[in-house]
């Protein structure tokens, strides 16, 4: 029998988005994923573009943060999300957006290449998701605009393209100011060594 989204026990409001987007059977890493980050294991994922990778981990970081609800602190957020680029960024904040859509979480996008004032407003409220690239991120932790030291959960979205595009030391740092009991996400189309 194939699962369907039912089966996990994901908050009704997640159910009631994905049934309003279509969804109702988990695809392979879904179906492997969600039952695992919903009991805040640490997990490496590995599945091609287009599987659903990011439904694999926002439908089951929604969960938890439905669970255990939490106004948002300002100037901090209890999930981040790093991706490589700004078009992937948005992509996963969208995900998060309309999944959540019933849940009425904090979620904001940060990347280069735009103006500070709106992403400085985003984080002033706090956030329950902030999904953004590396360098950027880095911008806001040295002017003090964004504090990790409340961040719950991690994710490394395309962790194999960050690695290749030389994101190694800007992770490092960032990793450095999350505190160590954290859940971390590492999710990629194919990882090397």
């Amino acid at each position: 029998m194939s699962k369907t989204f039912d089966t996990f026990g994901l908050n009704p409001a997640l159910l009631q988005a994905l049934a309003s987007e279509g969804y109702t059977t988990p695809t392979p890493i879904q179906a492997q994923a969600i039952p695992d980050v919903m009991a805040g294991k640490d997990l490496l994922g590995i599945a091609q573009t287009g599987t659903g990778k990011t439904a694999a981990f926002a439908l089951p970081i929604l969960h938890r943060l439905a669970a255990n609800r939490i106004p948002p602190v300002p100037r901090t957020t209890r999930v981040l999300i790093l991706s490589p680029t700004r078009e992937l960024a948005s992509q996963i904040a969208e995900s998060f957006k309309s999944y959540g859509k019933h849940l009425g979480f904090r979620v904001a996008v940060i990347f280069g290449g735009v103006k500070y004032g709106p992403q400085e407003r985003a984080l002033q409220q706090g956030l329950d998701v902030l999904v953004a690239t590396p360098g950027r991120l880095l911008d806001h932790m040295q002017q003090k605009t964004l504090d990790l030291s409340r961040t719950e959960i991690f994710v490394l979205d395309e962790a194999d393209q960050m690695l290749d595009l030389g994101f190694v030391k800007p992770i490092r740092q960032i990793v450095s100011r999350i505190p160590a009991k954290r859940q971390n996400l590492f999710f990629s189309a194919t990882m090397p060594t």
